[in-house]
């Protein structure tokens, strides 16, 4: 076969490869929802459990975790990371009854601050910026429940199929809009806060575009996103986090950060972006084994300041809007 019929082709077999992955995943969706969520999310976390060690990011996540608790012993670690990835299994299971777990409020504890509270009654705008933590999917779920409308910001599938399947059973819980990552969405999202809404997105990503902040005692990368928003459109920047107390059962806590203001932009968005990581850590410590670890967060050894004005740069046309 000549290359040129190879290229013509190409496009035909990666949508034959998305509908039949498309499928699948329906199939899946189809199955998990006929059994109860308990049951999934039990079986589901005891497979992951016994089975992604196996994987090589067992490896990497010992390693960060090694790094983040250097006083733990082996053993400790070994548990903790199985522990984690028994989370990240029950996590898998859950996310195809997410709509339902909305209508399930005796699972839920929620403890807001008093700006959360503010927020839940619709009287203010602000920033929900949360960390993979235990079933993160669900930090929004005491302000759906109170009607407020959220936008989320989300990482798309590369199969459209797919990502259509699975952004259906978010619908619920992001009437706002569920945005994929791109220019137009931080136009939107610009527009939203502006506007009094409720943006929600992920905050202990690595970014190496972005700026390094301390974090375990070590420097990080870290997304100056969240900061730059909050500054830019004076909302407070609530985070949350989602704990995981027994089986398929949650207690959502938040507190608020504020974002400094002075005529130092890029200090401001440094200083609130270690803030939003200082709370991070102390919360990951409270629950290391309901953290992701298998993120390639940190730096590398030596590759720090230097670059740092550069990386500044790409996200400084977003803090200026």
């Amino acid at each position: 076969m000549s290359r040129k019929i190879r290229q013509r082709n190409h496009p035909r077999l990666i949508a034959f490869q998305n509908r039949v992955e498309g499928v699948a995943l329906k199939s899946a969706i189809w199955l998990f929802r006929l059994i109860p969520i308990d049951v999934a999310s039990s079986v589901m976390g005891f497979f992951w459990r016994k089975l992604a060690p196996l994987n090589s990011r067992h490896k990497r996540a010992l390693q960060h975790l090694e790094n983040a608790f250097p006083e733990m012993s082996a053993e400790q670690r070994e548990k903790t990371v199985r522990g984690m990835w028994e989370n990240l299994g029950r996590v898998a299971a859950e996310t195809f009854h997410v709509d339902r777990l909305l209508h399930q409020p005796e699972r839920f504890e929620a403890i807001p601050d008093e700006t959360t509270e503010e927020v839940l009654r619709g009287e203010k705008a602000c920033l929900f910026v949360s960390m993979h933590s235990a079933n993160w999917e669900l930090c929004v779920l005491p302000a759906v429940r109170q009607g407020v409308e959220i936008t989320g910001v989300y990482q798309a599938l590369r199969n459209p199929k797919a990502d259509k399947a699975l952004r259906s059973l978010r619908h619920e819980l992001y009437k706002g809009g569920l945005l994929s990552k791109g220019h137009q969405t931080a136009r939107r999202i610009l527009g939203t806060l502006k506007n009094g809404g409720v943006v929600a997105l992920m905050g202990d990503l690595r970014e190496t575009r972005g700026i390094q902040v301390p974090f375990f005692g070590q420097m990080a990368y870290a997304n100056t996103v969240p900061a730059s928003l909050a500054r830019s459109c004076d909302v407070p920047i609530v985070l949350g986090r989602v704990i995981r107390k027994q089986g398929v059962n949650f207690r959502i806590e938040s507190t608020t950060i504020a974002v400094p203001r002075t005529e130092d932009r890029q200090q401001d968005i440094q200083v609130a972006t270690e803030q939003i990581h200082k709370v991070f850590e102390d919360w990951i410590r409270e629950h290391p084994e309901q953290w992701m670890w298998i993120h390639r967060k940190w730096a590398p050894p030596g590759k720090n300041s230097a670059n740092k004005h550069a990386r500044r740069a790409a996200v400084a046309k977003l803090s200026s809007q």
